[in-house]
Formats: C-alpha cells, sequence, structure tokens
C-alpha cells in the first residue's frame, strides 16, 4: 500500500477490525511512519442477464426481490427467505465465476428454492415466469407439484 504522505510502496498494518461489510486497517509507512487508514471490501463481479428478446441488461437484485414479493403476497413466507433466495442467485453466479445469466435459469433457481418454501408462491411465480394463459398451465403444475 503507498503512502500517502511519502509515496513509499511499503507499509504495515497496526490494527485490523471489520466495519460493516468492509474491513478496517490502521497502517504505518515503514519509512515516515506516517499512519493511515485503508478499507478493504470484496469487489463482487458484474453480472448481465440475457433477456429473452436476446437484450442484456445488468442483474438488478431489487427486481428480483420485487418479483419473488408479488409471488408471496399473503403467504407465509418471511422477508429473510426471500433475501435468502436473491443471496443464493447473486452467490450462484459469484461462485461459478459467471459474469452472464439468462433470464430462463435464474427463474428456474428461484422456482426450485420457492417449491421448497411455498406452493403457492411457487405456482404464483411459475405463472408469471412461464406465461401461463390457460387453466390447463395451471393445472399441469398443480399436478406435478401433487406427484411429487
Amino acid at each position: 500500500m503507498k503512502c500517502p504522505f511519502c509515496g513509499f510502496d511499503d507499509s504495515k498494518v497496526i490494527d485490523s477490525r471489520p466495519v460493516d461489510s468492509r474491513i478496517r486497517r490502521r497502517r504505518e509507512c515503514i519509512k515516515c511512519r506516517g499512519r493511515f487508514t485503508t478499507y478493504e471490501a470484496v469487489e463482487v463481479p458484474l453480472l448481465m442477464v440475457e433477456k429473452k428478446d436476446g437484450t442484456f441488461e445488468q442483474f438488478n437484485r431489487n427486481k428480483l426481490i420485487q418479483g419473488i414479493y408479488s409471488a408471496i403476497k399473503k403467504r407465509p413466507v418471511t422477508i429473510d427467505q426471500v433475501s435468502e433466495i436473491a443471496d443464493y442467485i447473486e452467490n450462484y453466479y459469484a461462485n461459478a465465476l459467471r459474469t452472464t445469466a439468462p433470464s430462463v435459469e435464474i427463474g428456474e433457481l428461484v422456482l426450485q428454492k420457492l417449491k421448497d418454501i411455498d406452493q403457492i408462491a411457487y405456482i404464483r411465480f411459475a405463472s408469471v415466469y412461464k406465461e401461463f394463459t390457460d387453466a390447463e398451465s395451471f393445472s399441469a403444475v398443480i399436478g406435478e407439484l401433487n406427484r411429487k
């Protein structure tokens, strides 16, 4: 780490502690003994979502959560469970070091999680995500849930 006082390229860490989602480090320059503070944060790679029409847009966690909230309205699903789904989606792609994801794949991952949490929310999300146009589509999904 370059010293802000003398420009020397080496310093030592005197103190380190977590602050919010970052790590605060108190440093001392080896050459001039000047002290300064740095912050360390995890860099999350940019995730681009490929829409059904072939266009790309930046992944928006809030948009994902809004879609899930529409499905869980008046259902016994907690805010923490919704956040866990969003965290799972973000971590899934970050851990795989992927920078693009088809919206279809993201939708399938959400459906897998909702199926374990609440079947009604699962059906609601599936009806929008899979663009149900008739009652037979609903029946097919309900039949699939009943078989499992």
